[in-house]
């Protein structure tokens, strides 16, 4: 189970880390965006410190969750990235492929939060 678990964050922390720095690099092609796709970006641009900002959270969020020292503290930075995709899934995207992927990296993100919930403790108190 020790090693399935490692695999699972391997793989969630590289996706992350993969769309981070595709924030900063643009390797990854996009498909031809909706008109309201085009307003979101349009906003973006308007924001100009905001994708830079994602991008470096999700990189360094990705690098913590491979770890499992490190793992607990990446769960934590990356929820807010994960709510942001759900939410963006659910009300823009709304692709049967986009919700399944954003439920299935938003379950694997509860999943390691519950696992490491002692690791919290000093935090809530």
């Amino acid at each position: 189970m020790k090693i399935i678990k490692f695999i699972i964050c391997l793989l969630f922390g590289l996706m992350f880390i993969n769309a981070g720095l595709n924030k900063f690099l643009n390797y990854m092609p996009m498909e031809k965006p909706t008109p309201e796709q085009m307003e979101l970006f349009a906003a973006f641009d308007k924001i100009f410190w905001l994708m830079p900002l994602v991008g470096t959270v999700e990189i360094v969020g990705g690098l913590l969750f491979i770890f499992p020292k490190t793992r607990a503290l990446g769960a934590i930075v990356i929820l807010p990235v994960m709510i942001g995709i759900v939410i963006h899934v659910f009300t823009m995207d709304k692709s049967p492929m986009g919700i399944s992927i954003a439920g299935v990296l938003f379950l694997i993100n509860l999943w390691m939060l519950i696992d490491n919930k002692e690791k919290y403790n000093a935090l809530l108190k």
